[in-house]
């Protein structure tokens, strides 16, 4: 696991933070805490642990469905954070997928859409990235996908 953080200096400010995570199942567990000390020390939001559990639902996706690692990447500015996972798969998710009551899994798109996150996908040749954009410093609501 590698890591780069960056601190914010002068307003408007902008953070960032970029973790390699494995192809493993402590990924999430990486994740989460990476996420949670950065976001604690960048911004300390009431919503910081929303936005834990939406790094945990977008890199448990990315292990559950690919076959390689995977790059978080968190970036701040002005109370709003971009959580992005990127994999080299270039299946998309599902973002609407209804699960069958006995079914694991496929929860995860639409408790984001709870907290309020705005998902977008952005395809790559030999991958993609999903992004969410979450505002810190606004009241929980659903949003729509772009």
């Amino acid at each position: 696991m590698s890591t780069t953080m960056s601190l914010p200096t002068a307003p408007p400010t902008t953070a960032r933070c970029a973790v390699a995570l494995p192809h493993s199942r402590r990924a999430p567990s990486l994740a989460r805490q990476v996420s949670e000390s950065w976001l604690k020390a960048t911004d300390p939001a009431d919503r910081v642990p929303d936005a834990v559990l939406v790094v945990s639902e977008l890199v448990t996706n990315a292990v559950r469905h690919t076959c390689g690692p995977c790059l978080l990447t968190l970036t701040m500015r002005d109370g709003r954070l971009d959580i992005a996972v990127a994999d080299h798969s270039e299946e998309l998710p599902e973002l609407h997928r209804r699960s069958a009551g006995d079914e694991r899994g496929g929860f995860g798109m639409g408790v984001i859409r709870g907290l309020g996150g705005q998902i977008r996908l952005v395809p790559a040749i030999g991958g993609k990235t999903v992004h969410v954009l979450l505002d810190l410093r606004s009241a929980r609501g659903p949003s729509p996908e772009r």
